[in-house]
């Protein structure tokens, strides 16, 4: 029979940013999520329901995750708790859209299970700036910004000399979605697997 301590030495504990949740079947779904020691890293959640909410894994929640090692497939969380508690991300709507799209993004360009502390880092310090970010201008401009400096820590950053109109700072709504969709079109130069996100259409609406 194995021992406390065995069992304690195979637990694996991480801290996560949420990029998805996605149903597997009546009693488990599995989390999408981006870890500071291992990169992507996909986890199984078992007994969401009424009890038990799935608020905790929003996109873009930081969450500290401990989980059981499963050699068949995902990880199984045994416990999960926010790292981060945000103060007005979860309650403003244009922030919640904000999160979204960068959920997304970030859904589709990051793929492989490799530690990266600065990607990590940048992300994480991004979620705490969105969620203090209070000025119009800079809350409707965010997610550009993101774009600009994600692209840097892909290894295809923006000559500004070469690309001047995907780093300029827009002004209306119509430049917002002129240079959003820009940038889109940028990083699927530059990226396989790419995948235009679903909610760039809401996103590309809500700033005037």
């Amino acid at each position: 029979m194995m021992d406390h301590v065995s069992i304690r030495f195979m637990l694996s504990t991480n801290e996560a940013i949420v990029l998805s949740l996605q149903p597997h079947s009546d009693r488990a779904h599995i989390l999408h999520a981006y870890t500071r020691a291992s990169g992507r890293v996909n986890y199984m959640v078992y007994g969401l329901g009424k009890k038990k909410g799935a608020g905790i894994y929003t996109p873009l929640s930081l969450v500290q995750i401990t989980a059981d090692p499963n050699s068949k497939g995902p990880l199984s969380i045994r416990t999960a708790q926010l790292s981060f508690v945000p103060k007005s991300l979860p309650f403003q709507p244009y922030k919640q859209s904000i999160a979204l799209f960068l959920g997304e993004v970030l859904f589709w360009t990051l793929r492989h299970p490799m530690e990266d502390e600065m990607m990590f880092d940048y992300i994480a310090d991004s979620i705490r700036l969105l969620d203090e970010t209070d000025e119009a201008q800079e809350l409707a401009n965010f997610h550009l910004q993101f774009l600009i400096g994600f692209a840097s820590h892909l290894g295809f950053g923006i000559d500004e000399k070469e690309h001047p109109q995907l780093v300029r700072v827009p002004h209306s709504r119509s430049e917002r979605q002129e240079q959003l969709r820009m940038l889109c079109d940028y990083f699927a130069e530059h990226i396989d697997s790419w995948q235009t996100p679903k909610s760039l259409d809401v996103l590309s609406e809500i700033f005037d």
